[in-house]
């Protein structure tokens, strides 16, 4: 493998010049420019990572932490991080901590050092686990996780009034039994989409029923699980709202096979839009998210505070949501309403 030295020898330079092209860290004429990079692809020559960034205190990786790595929401927002950050020159390296506070510690720990800026999206990530683990010179983007202050900045998604304006629509077609299938126990997302629910139930002057509250965690076998209880029930919702589209998924499926007819016999709507959403039968009316843009925009501002060496202004940013309609709530017509202004 060829190395600096055999580059500066066969461009008639020194090390140091080859050096300055490499990392573009000083002056030095295109004619040797163009004839030192030559030299390099002639001998397959690759600067170490290792080593440039201890030159230019610069990696060229984000560190990325999620609660997970399965599903498709997940995929989608790793996509959208994917694409944008190769764009600008960077490269992911990307963690699952389960929501467990030691693995979101030792992570980054792990990551210290390795990356110039860490996206997080934890519901059970807090203030005093980040300053006890990042230098305060890290840059920080926080996804759905409740923020207070301006110490970091973060992205949500409209999670209640999406939640609220799918109630809201389940109503309108008549419905007035509406059940929830909620997300998992302390999460950021799950709480704001309950709430949603419950401010919809109570201005659209609707019964709410603790029955009608079915615990989740965002898993399809958890929807699957929630519709047993509900079908017990001697007054049975006509429609149920699952707080994510893999929980909708696995609600789908249990009631297929209990001979249930969707969206004859009861409606179904889920929240996230992911793309699987649309090939279900039938097709799933979803609270649409822009989930790859939420990715997308997460490394955009991560790399605006990489650029800024962390002096800049925090913000904190909430993505719309609009309602996707399918045939999965009862619906005659599919369409997308956009969201509110």
């Amino acid at each position: 493998m060829a190395t600096i030295k055999d580059v500066a020898r066969e461009a008639g330079v020194s090390v140091a010049t080859v050096s300055r092209v490499f990392n573009e860290s000083g002056p030095v004429s295109e004619d040797t420019r163009r004839r030192i990079r030559e030299v390099a692809t002639r001998l397959q020559y690759t600067p170490h990572a290792g080593a440039r960034s201890l030159i230019t205190s610069k990696t060229s990786t984000i560190g990325v932490l999620l609660p997970d790595l399965y599903g498709e929401f997940f995929s989608e927002v790793i996509r959208g991080m994917d694409q944008t950050a190769q764009r600008h020159g960077y490269h992911l390296l990307v963690s699952g901590s389960h929501d467990a506070k030691d693995e979101i510690e030792a992570a980054l720990v792990a990551m210290r050092g390795r990356v110039d800026g860490v996206i997080a999206m934890s519901p059970h990530l807090d203030p005093p686990a980040l300053i006890a683990n990042v230098p305060p010179s890290l840059p920080v983007v926080l996804l759905n996780c409740p923020v207070d202050g301006d110490d970091y900045d973060a992205l949500t998604i409209e999670n209640r009034s999406g939640a609220y304006a799918m109630v809201r629509h389940l109503a309108d077609l008549g419905h007035r039994a509406i059940a929830i299938i909620g997300g998992a126990e302390g999460n950021y997302d799950a709480s704001e989409r309950l709430a949603g629910y419950r401010d919809a139930m109570r201005d659209l002057g609707l019964e709410r029923r603790a029955e009608w509250e079915v615990p989740g965690d965002f898993t399809e076998a958890s929807g699957y699980r929630a519709i047993a209880p509900l079908l017990a029930l001697a007054d049975r919702p006509a429609a149920i709202f699952a707080a994510n589209d893999a929980m909708a998924i696995g609600a789908l499926s249990a009631l297929r096979e209990a001979g249930l007819r969707v969206p004859d016999d009861i409606a179904v709507a889920g929240f996230d839009d992911i793309p699987l959403a649309r090939y279900m039968s039938p097709p799933l009316s979803s609270v649409h998210v822009a989930i790859a843009e939420l990715g997308a925009r997460g490394v955009e501002t991560l790399l605006h505070a990489i650029d800024s060496k962390n002096t800049h202004t925090r913000a904190h940013q909430r993505l719309p949501t609009a309602l996707v309609i399918r045939r999965s709530c009862g619906a005659r017509a599919e369409v997308e309403r956009p969201p509110p202004a």
